[in-house]
């Protein structure tokens, strides 16, 4: 779930817009009873439900993953003369305007799309998560707030993806936003001066310097999701090492939508369908790790006690992330760089 720095995407526009016109015929060679899926590096939904998904429609299903959201996003627009795929799904609300103002997606069926394109799919809360066991260990309280990060005690502790490498790193940035308003810079200059590390992607910060992450972290404080949690509860144990702190929140959306162009419309129009489907839906918690959008789809047991969604996520208009974007990852840049 994250974005490409704009230094790579300059390095990729040449080889996609070069090789765009072949990509999608070497893959399909069959359209009409094929169907193509661009989308995030994170993709790992079930084979079962997709088997259950080619049994009853006839289509073949092609999974082609294209790096995180934002990666996936910067070539759809790129490659939107000659569609690498039929149906697009991972463009998150961080990006999803980029990609409708590029008119990547053809118009949806469904009445509920997005500015009449992308179809909502699933869902999560960006949030700072903290090594308990460390903490305990140590005899430091743990941070609780945005405001905590800064403090001297938490110094050197923190690692978080890049706003410019990263999706998850985006929403981080974007919840402080959210929550500091004009004066989010001012936060970010704190954090930088009390040591944050920045990573290129989630994977990097979560596995590699998280103290939890299962490698040889040194820093207990991470930038990850509120349904982290649960998938750290040891072989035996009954509740999680870690937790999120949910007064840190970004809501991050995760859209679905037919390519205009795309070799199958009407395969994909009917993948996109069945994405929104309790069979889909029930399984997104446990192979992707987000929140069905299906509000009326039971959570895993460890998801409902552990992994409970903020009441009051933080969050911003789309319109504003569309037009400040480039502005904020700007600023953004100069102070972790400088």
């Amino acid at each position: 779930m994250t974005i490409a720095s704009t230094a790579r995407i300059a390095s990729l526009s040449l080889a996609l817009l070069a090789t765009a016109g072949c990509a999608f015929s070497s893959t399909t060679t069959n359209p009409s009873t094929t169907i193509v899926v661009a989308t995030h590096s994170s993709w790992a939904m079930d084979k079962a439900v997709m088997a259950q998904f080619e049994k009853e429609s006839g289509y073949t299903v092609k999974i082609r993953p294209q790096g995180d959201a934002g990666e996936l996003t910067n070539k759809l627009v790129l490659t939107k003369d000659a569609p690498i795929a039929d149906v697009a799904y991972g463009v998150d609300n961080t990006f999803a305007s980029r990609a409708i103002d590029a008119g990547v997606f053809a118009k949806a069926a469904d009445p509920d799309a997005l500015d009449g394109a992308l179809t909502l799919i699933d869902l999560g809360d960006v949030c700072v998560n903290i090594d308990d066991t460390w903490f305990a260990k140590k005899k430091i309280a743990p941070p609780r707030t945005f405001a905590d990060l800064t403090k001297p005690r938490y110094k050197d502790l923190l690692v978080t993806p890049g706003a410019d490498t990263s999706s998850t790193g985006m929403a981080f940035m974007l919840g402080t936003v959210a929550k500091y308003g004009e004066g989010w810079p001012t936060y970010w200059k704190k954090l930088k001066a009390n040591g944050v590390k920045v990573v290129a992607g989630w994977e990097d910060a979560y596995t590699v310097d998280f103290t939890a992450g299962g490698g040889n972290g040194t820093r207990p404080i991470v930038v990850s999701y509120a349904s982290s949690p649960p998938f750290t509860v040891p072989e035996g144990g009954s509740k999680p090492t870690t937790s999120a702190l949910l007064d840190t929140c970004f809501r991050q959306t995760e859209y679905a939508g037919v390519l205009a162009g795309a070799a199958n419309p009407k395969g994909g129009a009917a993948f996109v369908k069945f994405m929104t489907r309790k069979a889909f839906q029930a399984a997104l918690p446990e192979n992707m790790y987000v929140f069905p959008a299906d509000a009326t789809v039971p959570l895993p047991t460890e998801w409902a006690k552990w992994a409970p969604l903020p009441a009051k996520p933080l969050s911003l208009p789309l319109d504003d992330i569309s037009a400040n974007r480039d502005s904020w990852l700007k600023t953004w840049r100069d102070i972790v760089t400088s």
